[in-house]
């Protein structure tokens, strides 16, 4: 996850993924209003839980040239009941999977089935600079074919839709699942996953994943103390105070990718003051930081964190690694962050770890109720319009959209997928167990946030640097909300920026 340097996350997660574009009435250009909100809620909770990293919320980087709309000319294969799509048989395939959190050996293992069925070449590269490395490509008409955008450095999305430079996924949607001929793909998949992966009309970008976001801990760890996980900010800070007698530091944070911070903190501002004032918030409208209640109640609790002295000395200048690995060793109790740190940081989770997450707090006069939790679709793959072989790249999409392939997901990465019911009978690792079990116990109270999606600079760069600042006691709660707001006002009037808009 991350903005400006290059984390190893996944999805969901700033080094990992993106954030949630949504279906509209507008074209990709004008104003996008979300679903209804009650409605993704209600079939969130049938779907009886997705996995992990986000998000995303991302340094864009620049594409390139414009190019036009057109989708590349149908495939010469023939369409059949085994090859809905018309994959020409022998055509290569190029993937480019982003390296992080979640690893690319899922997508190598899909790789495998679609060389096998088709008799195909497929050129795979796994990286963490997607952007770097893409941007000339798209920019020269010779991108790969198709491509997991995760990671700090991803492609701007929202551009490349509006340059025309991604296919339309309907017809991968509408083609029969790899499980039951008689089921569309999109019968299978989360509703939510279809919803946010629209610009505009055109459904464009397919967000594999589902993460839970939260705060981190070890139940071994709290159960060896006699803590209880907080249900209120002030039983937290309570709790902190305790933790800090033993000589263990109550929280650490990735200081140099300080937005992680903000998987939490924007989250718990929309508990505390409703969904209602945080898309006030992600439509950038005016005094929509200062006049927010929940904003200054949110804000000064992590001021007050920072003044008592709960984050680990050195937090400042870590990366999510290195926070991660002082987290497993014990140095520290809590951790931000979303549902790819399990498998991300299990090189150094000890085996009796009990890796949880906890919902968000309570405060002094919430909107929603107790239990509430951030959860959403993550881990955006899209595929070129100009690739080589796009019909290619939306078939192996379909295999990955199977039951073989979310389960093997689930098992190797330790997170789910959009597949409803693909991990029905598995046994779950600790982390995703526990993350199945908060968003089951959330029922339709579910928050989805689109501000660091749309804008990644603000929320990564501006509110990141603002964020670090607060927690090292260098800036008071009041100037952190006062420059937010300038800089989401700077934003709201910068016409060089694609506005984007909400309505539940």
């Amino acid at each position: 996850m991350g903005s400006t340097s290059a984390p190893t996350g996944s999805t969901g997660d700033p080094t990992g993924s993106t954030g949630d574009p949504t279906r509209s009435a507008h074209d990709a250009r004008g104003d996008r209003q979300a679903p209804g909100r009650r409605d993704l809620i209600k079939r969130s909770a049938a779907l009886g839980l997705v996995t992990v990293p986000a998000l995303g919320f991302l340094s864009a980087c620049a594409t390139g040239g414009g190019g036009s709309s057109e989708q590349n000319p149908a495939p010469a294969g023939e369409k059949t009941d085994k090859n809905p799509l018309g994959v020409k048989e022998g055509a290569p395939l190029e993937a480019f999977i982003f390296k992080g959190g979640l690893g690319d050996q899922y997508a190598k293992d899909a790789e495998a089935d679609y060389k096998a069925v088709y008799k195909a070449d497929v050129k795979h590269t796994g990286t963490q600079q997607v952007g770097p490395k893409l941007t000339p490509r798209f920019a020269g008409g010779n991108p790969p074919d198709v491509i997991d955008n995760s990671g700090a450095d991803h492609l701007d999305m929202n551009r490349l839709s509006t340059q025309g430079q991604l296919q339309d996924l309907t017809a991968l949607l509408d083609a029969p699942s790899m499980d039951d001929p008689a089921k569309k793909v999109r019968d299978t998949i989360h509703p939510s996953t279809v919803e946010k992966g629209m610009h505009g009309d055109t459904f464009d970008v397919l967000y594999y994943a589902f993460t839970i976001y939260g705060t981190w801990y070890s139940q071994k760890l709290l159960a060896s103390r006699g803590w209880a996980y907080p249900k209120t900010l002030a039983e937290m800070v309570t709790l902190c105070g305790e933790i800090k007698k033993t000589g263990i530091a109550p929280w650490t944070y990735p200081g140099k990718y300080p937005y992680y911070v903000h998987f939490n903190l924007f989250a718990q501002i929309a508990k505390i003051g409703g969904m209602e004032k945080w898309i006030a918030i992600d439509n950038l409208e005016p005094k929509a930081w200062t006049s927010n209640d929940a904003v200054r109640e949110v804000v000064e609790h992590y001021e007050e964190l920072a003044a008592k002295g709960y984050f680990l000395a050195g937090s400042q200048g870590m990366t999510h690694i290195q926070s991660q690995t002082a987290w497993n060793k014990g140095k520290a109790v809590f951790i931000p962050n979303g549902s790819w740190v399990e498998n991300e940081s299990a090189p150094t989770t000890p085996d009796d770890f009990a890796m949880s997450v906890g919902a968000l707090f309570d405060g002094a006069a919430d909107k929603m109720p107790h239990g509430t939790l951030r959860a959403e679709p993550s881990e955006p793959y899209i595929v070129a319009a100009k690739g080589k072989n796009p019909v290619g790249g939306m078939e192996l999409l379909r295999i990955m959209l199977s039951k073989k392939h979310a389960q093997n997901f689930a098992t190797k990465v330790k997170s789910l997928t959009c597949v409803m019911d693909a991990t029905e009978g598995m046994t779950l690792s600790p982390g995703l167990s526990s993350a199945s079990k908060v968003f089951k116990d959330a029922g339709d109270h579910l928050i989805s946030l689109q501000l660091q999606e749309w804008y990644p600079t603000l929320t990564d760069q501006k509110i990141g640097g603002f964020t670090g600042q607060l927690l090292v006691g260098e800036m008071k709660a009041a100037d952190w909300i006062r420059r937010t707001q300038e800089e989401a006002d700077k934003v709201a009037k910068d016409s060089s920026i694609t506005k984007f808009k909400r309505t539940a």
